[in-house]
């Protein structure tokens, strides 16, 4: 049975390049890693189920237009595959990796990348920053990544991670931004496929991606979700349900931007104009005004608190975490955040 081969040929030096590929490709050869150009990996992902441009198409890749695209690359599949596919997008891809120096075997990774970057004829830069052990080590690693990589560095996050991360949010009690999950956008450009099709794409291109030991360990949240939790649903449903969750937290955060369209132009410090709405537009608003003080949400809890008083139309005075102070004065309702360390009045 001959391969499905869909072969596109861009200029006289493609079509030569894959008339020298073309064995190694049908003999299911891995290619060294300096054989990694644009036509030998747009021939190898052809051959899959989904064509070049049945992937790219469920991807959200930026225009090529010579800027660099920053992609952050740890060496497993799915970040691996995001490259691969941003340069079949024909994107200036640059690649950057992080070393957290928790695993002995990091440095060694972090060679591997640059080997991999290396191949794809790209930039490469490398962050080597020390996370020490202990609680939280997996949000401290990533608040780590944020302030060290470019602003929009793009990650390769897939359906299956997206799936998952509405599961943890809906556990901690999140609301619809919350469970609206990651979004979508040039940052998160491969939220479309599934963590198999990215392993699929490594495979056909011949890549060995790197295993984190630490992906397995139920000792984190999401791994715990993902080894147990997922599969645990997909039994009890009898279908896939990772499509089902990622809809759902699109369906979610449609609904989380039209709300907020809605609120956008409500004064929330008239409460006159507050008790008029439904409690759920209130609250919104309420929260929105306190949130563009901190950068975060007040708790629900705290939320309720408020809506009481607001509904009271009575004069009240309230300090919330954050250093935030929420006055209500003859009917018009300040938020104002002290300075840090200056105690209330």
């Amino acid at each position: 049975m001959k391969p499905n081969w869909r072969v596109e040929y861009h200029s006289p030096t493609d079509a030569l390049v894959i008339t020298l590929i073309l064995y190694i490709v049908s003999a299911n050869i891995p290619p060294p890693l300096d054989s990694l150009t644009i036509p030998y990996m747009r021939l190898a992902v052809s051959r899959l189920a989904s064509p070049v441009d049945g992937f790219l198409q469920r991807c959200n890749f930026p225009e090529a237009d010579g800027k660099p695209y920053h992609l952050a690359v740890s060496g497993g599949p799915d970040s691996l595959a995001m490259a691969v596919l941003s340069m079949l997008a024909g994107l200036q891809v640059e690649i950057w990796h992080v070393d957290h120096k928790i695993r002995p075997e990091s440095a060694d990774e972090a060679v591997s990348v640059a080997s991999f970057a290396e191949a794809l004829g790209v930039r490469f830069h490398l962050v080597s920053q020390k996370v020490a052990d202990g609680s939280n080590l997996e949000a401290r690693a990533r608040n780590l990544r944020k302030e060290q990589l470019p602003v929009g560095v793009a990650t390769g996050h897939t359906m299956d991670d997206q799936a998952e991360t509405l599961l943890i949010n809906l556990m901690r009690g999140a609301g619809l931004r919350g469970l609206g999950a990651m979004e979508p956008g040039f940052s998160k450009p491969i939220l479309g496929l599934r963590r198999s099709e990215t392993k699929e794409i490594c495979r056909a291109v011949g890549l060995s991606p790197l295993q984190d030991p630490s992906n397995s360990s139920v000792r984190f949240l999401r791994n715990r979700v993902r080894h147990q939790v997922v599969p645990q649903m997909c039994e009890v449903a009898s279908r896939d349900v990772v499509p089902i969750l990622a809809r759902t937290s699109l369906i979610l955060k449609e609904q989380d931007a039209f709300l907020d369209g809605v609120c956008f132009d409500i004064d929330p410090g008239d409460v006159k104009r507050l008790v008029e709405l439904h409690r759920v537009l209130r609250m919104r608003v309420v929260r929105r005004a306190i949130e563009a003080l901190v950068g975060y949400p007040p708790s629900y809890d705290a939320l309720v608190e408020l809506d009481d008083l607001i509904m009271s139309k009575r004069n009240f005075r309230v300090q919330l975490a954050g250093d935030v102070d929420v006055t209500c004065r003859r009917g018009l309702i300040s938020y104002i955040k002290r300075p840090k360390g200056v105690d209330p009045p």
